[in-house]
């Protein structure tokens, strides 16, 4: 069998399952292929980036102006679709179809045109059934379910980032009408996470199965791995709050963070932050450690032992790969109901979002079993 496997980029979290996917389709005995549009170049001739940095910073570009997120990079498109037609495979399964890097038209007109090939497609989060944001529930927006996106969209200003105001009804019938024109017996979609299966069924997705299917940490990296961080950082014998975005965004709980550093006692806490930019870090307050992006996963199991307790303040997580990380390295989290973390958290705590009180005493619970 032909498999064909196609993210975004080949790294990061996305790059990690698109890998592990393939790793297991050609232990299988299947001839499997991997493609992106954005990262390094390709390795061998199973490997395929056919997108460049020209492509992507013109579809940037013409996202800021018109807000139409997926709907560009026809040219690089069309080298990935030459590549599919030479393989002629039996399954394309895709993974992030956004990030400035193919026309989704073009794609899954393709693929409809292609009846012997099967599609699956893991949602990584939930771009592929609203008007414009990969995120929704931190703002309560609703839209995505009926289709009524219209000019008040809250988050114009945040990934895919656009000047319209107009483009949200258009990305949301135009996306309708790309992803929904395969039939349901040619297409499966794979969630991370019970939560965002449940969001897929009640959106324009609804008549396609969807399989439930956490994420694998690589527990041969992620595991308790000693160091000198605590030493390193002046944290001592203080408890160690640990936090863990790229990027951080209100959304993912940047300001609970703020909340805490003012509501825990700096004599017997430390809180670190991992993945914040630059400027982040040089506006944080007294009291919180900030780091930028780490790329080493060996390097990011060394602070996950180091913590006393991971707390992922989030409620737009579809599987929370910080939090099955942390636990393979024998820390414990605090997550948010509400939020696909509170399936894998079953150790820690769980605490209503918003309650930050309520999370300054659950931390203090845990530090003090730990």
């Amino acid at each position: 069998m032909r498999y064909v496997s196609i993210n975004s980029v080949p790294y990061g979290s996305t790059g990690a399952v698109m890998r592990q996917v393939t790793e297991e389709r050609r232990a299988a005995g299947d001839e499997c292929w991997m493609m992106w549009g954005r990262g390094r170049a390709a390795e061998n001739e199973h490997e395929f980036n056919f997108g460049s940095k020209a492509g992507f910073y013109l579809d940037v570009l013409q996202t800021r102006v018109d807000g139409r997120a997926g709907f560009h990079s026809h040219h690089a498109t069309k080298l990935l679709l030459e590549k599919l037609s030479g393989i002629e495979p039996d399954v394309v399964h895709l993974h992030n179809v956004h990030g400035y890097y193919v026309n989704v038209e073009m794609l899954f007109g393709w693929l409809a045109a292609h009846e012997n090939v099967q599609v699956r497609w893991t949602l990584h989060d939930c771009w592929a059934f609203t008007g414009h944001c990969a995120h929704f529930q931190y703002v309560g927006c609703d839209g995505w379910v009926n289709g009524t996106c219209g000019e008040g969209c809250p988050q114009l200003g945040v990934y895919p980032k656009t000047l319209s105001k107009r483009s949200c009804a258009w990305n949301y019938a135009h996306k309708k009408a790309a992803f929904t024109q395969l039939p349901a017996d040619r297409m499966t979609l794979v969630t991370p996470s019970r939560w965002l299966k449940d969001l897929v069924e009640r959106s324009f997705l609804a008549k396609y199965p969807v399989e439930v299917r956490h994420n694998i940490v690589d527990t041969g990296v992620f595991k308790p791995t000693p160091s000198d961080f605590r030493e390193r950082y002046g944290i001592g014998g203080r408890y160690m709050v640990l936090g863990v975005a790229s990027p951080w965004t209100e959304g993912k709980g940047l300001g609970v963070f703020y909340e805490l550093s003012r509501l825990l006692d700096t004599n017997r806490f430390a809180i670190v932050l991992v993945g914040l930019s630059k400027k982040q870090i040089a506006q944080l307050p007294a009291g919180i450690i900030g780091l930028e992006r780490i790329d080493s996963p060996q390097e990011l199991a060394a602070i996950y032992t180091a913590a006393d307790v991971l707390v992922n303040p989030s409620i737009e997580e579809t599987f929370g790969m910080t939090v099955a990380e942390a636990k393979a390295c024998d820390t414990k989290s605090l997550v948010m109901q509400g939020s696909a973390c509170a399936e894998i958290c079953f150790d820690g705590a769980i605490v209503e979002f918003g309650d930050t009180k309520r999370i300054a005493s659950a931390i203090e619970e845990l530090c003090h079993a730990h």
